[in-house]
Order: C-alpha cells, then structure tokens, then sequence
C-alpha cells in the first residue's frame, strides 16, 4: 500500500479523483488535479508543486507531500502519456481532444528515469512514487519479445524492472539506467469510455518507505 506523507492512502486518491474525471487535458492539468485530491483527501497535508531538487542534474519534483508534524514526506512524479482522442467526459461534460504521443518508447525511459531520481531522493522519512495514466494500450500490453532498443525498460503488466538497464544494444550510454530496487508493474484500471482509446489505466511504483 503506497501511502503520501504517512496519512493519504495512493489508492483512495486516485479512486476520488476518478469518481469525478475520467481524463484531463494534459500532463499539467493531471498534476493539478491530483494535487488538489490529495489536500481534499488530508487537509493537514502540506502540497507543494515543481519543488527544486539537486541530483545528478538541477531538477524539479513534480509534487512533494509533507507532514509537518511527523517530518514525513513523498515525492510524486507524474505523467500522462496518451493516443488520439476525442470525446466528452460523462462526469464532467468537457470536451476534450487529446494529441497523440507517439514515442512509447521514450514515456518507458521517462518512467524509469523518475524512478531512479526517487531512488536518490527517497530516505529517513522519505519514499517516492511514480505515478502514469495512460490511454496507450502498448504500453501495459505484454509483447512480443522484440529487439527494440527500449526492450530492458518495458512496464507492461507483471514486468519487473530492476538493477542496470541498457538502452538498445549499448550504445547510447546517456539512455542507461541502473535501479537499487525492484518494482513490478501492477496497471490498474482509470475510466473506460465507450470509444477508440478510451481506456485508461494507471500504474504506481513506490521507491523506498516513509518511516
């Protein structure tokens, strides 16, 4: 059970939050959204947005979630990777038209990415998670084991993803990862419109235990 600074379940957030959106309009519009979830869910929770945080580069959290009477904290990353879609969201009313996001490949490397960063900011009173919403059925569908130079940074359902992951044939060394922990893709249904691409599911690594 992944839990944000010690007093928000994950799980009741997202189920909050998708008893009232079945998608947004973007990656910003999701990281509002949640965040606003998340103060609903725990008023005493402290939420900032796009806070600064110096790893191997100069770099922002998404979302940090504090405690101040425990000292406990979570770092959230987010991100919305979608395909094509036009609809209205039955909850809402609004009309959304969402682009299509072509480069898979490069949200799996992103995901990752945001893992390993937890992974150097999670600690004492720390953990992180990595959160995705997607409508991009590929990237939680088991397939074929192909040689495509993201095959190490798969997340489809059951995929565990550990340790030092190469990109391609190792040849472009920026693209490598090398994670401390093991984490299995568990995707977990969103909404389910009745349209082309209009499934979403969303998937949570957590990095590390706030305690």
């Amino acid at each position: 059970m992944s839990v944000l600074a010690g007093r928000a379940d994950l799980t009741e957030v997202v189920e909050r939050l998708r008893a009232e959106r079945s998608l947004f309009h973007s990656e910003a519009d999701l990281q509002h959204a949640f965040a606003m979830m998340v103060a609903r869910a725990d008023p005493s929770l402290r939420i900032r947005l796009e806070v600064p945080f110096r790893d191997e580069r100069s770099t922002y959290l998404d979302l940090l979630v504090s405690d101040a009477a425990t000292g406990l904290s979570t770092a959230v990353e987010l991100k919305y990777f979608t395909q094509r879609l036009q609809v209205d969201d039955p909850l809402t009313g609004e009309h959304f038209d969402l682009r299509s996001h072509a480069a898979d490949d490069l949200v799996r490397l992103g995901v990752v990415r945001d893992v390993h960063r937890l992974e150097q900011w999670s600690g004492p009173r720390r953990n992180g998670i990595s959160l995705l919403l997607s409508n991009a059925r590929t990237l939680w569908a088991t397939s074929a084991d192909r040689p495509t130079r993201d095959r190490a940074f798969r997340i489809h359902q059951g995929r565990q993803i550990s340790g030092q992951l190469v990109w391609g044939d190792g040849d472009h060394e920026p693209n490598d990862v090398t994670l401390q922990g093991t984490y299995t893709a568990d995707w977990q249904l969103y909404s389910d419109l009745p349209v082309p691409h209009g499934e979403f599911r969303w998937l949570a690594f957590e990095v590390g235990a706030a305690a």
